[in-house]
């Protein structure tokens, strides 16, 4: 049987509940071998915006995958120096495991995004599948986009996930009104956050 492994990357900052449903869902969906959470030290398209530690979302990122063994962290770009392009993870993830098929996941958002991506028609063609974890009422054009990267239309593979409308960005921002987030989040999570007075 033909290993099938989901690479999931992000900043984390901070992980929450939305991306270990949205990562559960597409697990399951793209019967998925094993999932891997790539964390990004310095994503390119966020050079300009204020980042929480490496190792403050290192922490948080493994707190969160604690007690789920389907899930697995990813080390793969803190190890190398930046920028960290998904083109050289997926190329570095296919020589680690050669006979593996690689399924990159991303949100919609991302997938509206792509074309602006490094080396998008690469990136199309370095994975066997590209789960897009979409949102109920979520509409993105594919002609649009098969235009601009010819072949992508087959490689895309929609999951479908309950509506979830919490955002990292939310979260740090009701941290740092002093407003509740308890609930975004799992409670280890939640804790390292108060404890470490992140995003305040």
């Amino acid at each position: 049987m033909i290993e099938r492994i989901g690479i999931f990357g992000g900043t984390f900052d901070p992980p929450h509940l939305g991306h270990l449903i949205l990562a559960s869902e597409a697990h399951a969906q793209l019967k998925l071998t094993r999932l891997l959470w790539v964390l990004t030290p310095i994503p390119p398209h966020k050079l300009n915006r204020p980042i929480s530690s490496l190792e403050d979302r290192l922490a948080m990122v493994k707190l969160a995958l604690k007690e789920e063994s389907a899930f697995e962290f990813s080390r793969i770009e803190i190890k190398r120096p930046g920028p960290h392009y998904t083109l050289d993870t997926l190329r570095i993830v296919s020589e680690q495991y050669s006979k593996a098929d690689l399924i990159l996941l991303l949100g919609g958002d991302s997938l509206r995004d792509l074309p602006t991506w490094h080396l998008p028609m690469e990136v199309t063609a370095a994975c066997h599948q590209i789960g897009v974890m979409r949102r109920p009422g979520d509409s993105i054009d594919m002609a649009k986009l098969e235009a601009k990267i010819p072949g992508l239309k087959g490689k895309v593979k929609f999951v479908e996930a309950p509506l979830l409308e919490i955002a990292s960005s939310e979260i740090r921002r009701r941290a740092a009104r002093g407003l509740p987030f308890r609930y975004y989040l799992l409670p280890a999570v939640f804790q390292y956050i108060q404890k470490h007075h992140l995003y305040k």
